[in-house]
């Protein structure tokens, strides 16, 4: 299989149970719930994307097989020490992450996690599974290792997820920082104090400025 790529990169987990390890972000191009395009972003299911994930233009961006692709994450982790970490995201990283791609990255002892819309399968050989559901899809991922939830999105509420099995629930503002955040960060807060179960997520990349 051919993988389309947008970016890989090394960074720190800015959101969620994870927030400031070290991980390989490994960026898929596209998404199958906004085309990318400013133009397509009103008729979109996902209409509060930050993320560029249109072409293959990031850095290490391109066209890889499965060998090929574990060499560049491989790559963008160096010579560092530590336990190895890449973050399969995108987009919809789902539309391409396969499990022979989980393999050859393991084989670079990588361990693989994915953030994903949860509206597809997960493969086999991915070892942390976060799902962010958007308001109007039909997810069939219903277990994993953390939920996050973005808000505000009409058409969802707590009660919809109270039979889901995850190990970690979280509630993310969409719009911080930015227009608008001062009163996404209240509401999540609020929600967090209505549903205990849930704890606050921020994007914390975002707040320091970096990748």
């Amino acid at each position: 299989m051919s993988y389309a790529v947008k970016e890989i990169f090394y960074t720190l987990q800015g959101e969620g149970a994870r927030t400031g390890r070290a991980a390989v972000f490994l960026r898929f191009a596209g998404c199958n719930l906004w085309t990318g395009l400013e133009r397509d972003r009103p008729s979109a299911v996902c209409r509060f994307c930050d993320t560029d994930f249109v072409g293959l233009d990031g850095p290490l961006g391109g066209r890889y097989d499965a060998a090929s692709l574990a060499a560049a994450v491989s790559l963008a982790w160096g010579d560092r020490s530590g336990k190895r970490y890449v973050v399969v995201t995108g987009g919809e990283p789902l539309l391409q992450l396969d499990a022979a791609a989980c393999d050859a990255l393991h084989r670079e002892g990588f361990e693989v996690a994915i953030e994903t819309n949860g509206t597809l399968p997960v493969p086999t050989g991915v070892d942390w599974v976060c799902v962010s559901p958007k308001a109007g899809s039909a997810v069939v991922v219903r277990r994993g290792n953390e939920l996050k939830l973005v808000v505000p999105q009409d058409g969802q509420s707590p009660a919809d997820f109270e039979d889901w099995d995850f190990e970690h629930w979280f509630v993310q503002p969409r719009a911080v920082p930015g227009p608008g955040s001062a009163g996404d960060a209240a509401l999540a807060v609020e929600f967090c104090r209505a549903h205990p179960r849930w704890r606050l997520s921020l994007q914390t990349h975002k707040l320091l400025g970096i990748p």
